[in-house]
């Protein structure tokens, strides 16, 4: 519950964060009237503004509190630092951002509807992301933003050549807008016994890659989340394009039960702890996803298969991890490199000077590393 006080009377109202953040412990009403400069002293003071005014006002509000924490942040990034540490500098500077920005506050009637002027009708993208709700509640605006953003993604969905079709991404579910690793798995060459065979899935998603994985001919696909979203947008996007009676999705802690002649995984990317649910994506704290998926590999495929990693060496840029590491738990698992298929980033990040990470996305490969037991051959 948030607590305050309005015309001296005290209120209280069921606090809602999609991304888990704390409850505020302090509270001012705040409308129209309120300027943009007064907005910012109180949020970087840790106070939480609820929302009485035009809905479209608090918008601008939020606009103009971000272009002044972020030309604090630019000032504050002129002193260079050297890979890690401008790295933590980054993701520090991000999550003060977010919190600043995460207090300005919107309320909600039951039934997820904004009792504000001009607000918008915001009910069907909260069901999606929060279920049904019959009681009042108070939401970030930012965090309102990317339910709506996040609604028109699932909504209209996006676009992979690979398939011919769309992927929609759920709300809490990593979009796949970055196509190049889908094309590595699109054009690898497959393992002979996975035409027409079997194939895992490990971390399925948004099941993109089992679904281009079926239609290059895999004849099977068992898809494995753990996210409970991950696991309803992947059956969603499945039906969508036809491919449930190939593409099996189910829980599991990386493999299921069974051995594959081909194994893909394209676990996150960078050793660190997630900030979000939308994060756990990109940061797997201790590298945990992927050394497991390298640790129970050999154990899960079939003689003479393949297992094939889909990895970005950014963390060897931003040095948060070697590549010798990398190798020495290939090695480790009893695994061997078979091959590595390797493709340059296209994001718009990897062409921007401003960013303080530019250096690392500006080298930045992904590859799709084809990994065999060590006792089997080179085929």
């Amino acid at each position: 519950m948030i607590e305050w006080q309005e015309a001296g009377v005290a209120q209280a109202m069921r606090w809602c964060s999609p991304g888990g953040v704390p409850a505020p412990r302090r509270v001012l009403v705040a409308d129209d009237t309120l300027t943009a400069d007064a907005a910012c002293r109180l949020a970087c003071e840790g106070t939480a503004l609820l929302w009485r005014g035009d809905f479209q006002n608090a918008r601008q509000l939020l606009q103009a509190l971000a272009r002044r924490i972020d030309r604090k942040a630019r000032a504050g990034s002129r002193c260079a630092a050297a890979f890690p540490e401008a790295f933590h500098r980054k993701r520090m500077a991000q999550a003060q951002r977010a919190r600043i920005l995460g207090r300005l506050l919107i309320p909600f009637a039951a039934g997820h509807v904004i009792p504000l002027r001009r607000a918008p009708d915001v009910r069907d993208a909260c069901v999606e992301a929060l279920g049904s709700s019959d009681e009042a509640r108070a939401i970030p605006l930012r965090e309102l933003l990317g339910l709506i953003g996040a609604h028109e993604w699932r909504r209209k969905g996006v676009p992979i050549a690979a398939l011919g079709g769309r992927i929609h991404p759920h709300y809490g579910v990593f979009s796949p807008v970055r196509g190049e690793y889908v094309a590595l798995v699109a054009e690898a060459p497959l393992p002979a016994a996975a035409i027409g065979g079997l194939a895992f899935d490990i971390g399925a998603g948004t099941g993109v890659l089992a679904a281009v994985l079926a239609r290059r001919g895999v004849r099977r696909v068992v898809a494995t989340d753990l996210d409970p979203r991950a696991l309803a947008c992947a059956r969603d996007n499945v039906n969508r394009l036809g491919l449930s009676a190939s593409v099996e999705v189910i829980e599991a802690d990386l493999f299921p039960p069974g051995r594959a002649p081909l194994i893909v995984c394209n676990p996150p990317w960078l050793p660190g702890k997630p900030a979000s649910t939308l994060e756990g994506a990109v940061y797997d704290p201790d590298s945990r996803m992927l050394r497991g998926f390298l640790a129970g590999l050999a154990s899960h495929l079939e003689a003479d298969g393949e297992g094939w990693l889909i990895l970005s060496d950014l963390a060897e840029h931003l040095k948060l991890r070697s590549r010798e590491t990398l190798l020495e738990w290939i090695g480790a698992a009893g695994l061997k490199v078979l091959a590595r298929h390797d493709t340059r980033p296209t994001h718009p990040k990897s062409a921007d000077p401003d960013d303080p990470l530019h250096a690392a996305r500006a080298a930045e490969t992904s590859s799709l590393w084809r990994l065999r037991d060590q006792k089997t051959g080179d085929g």
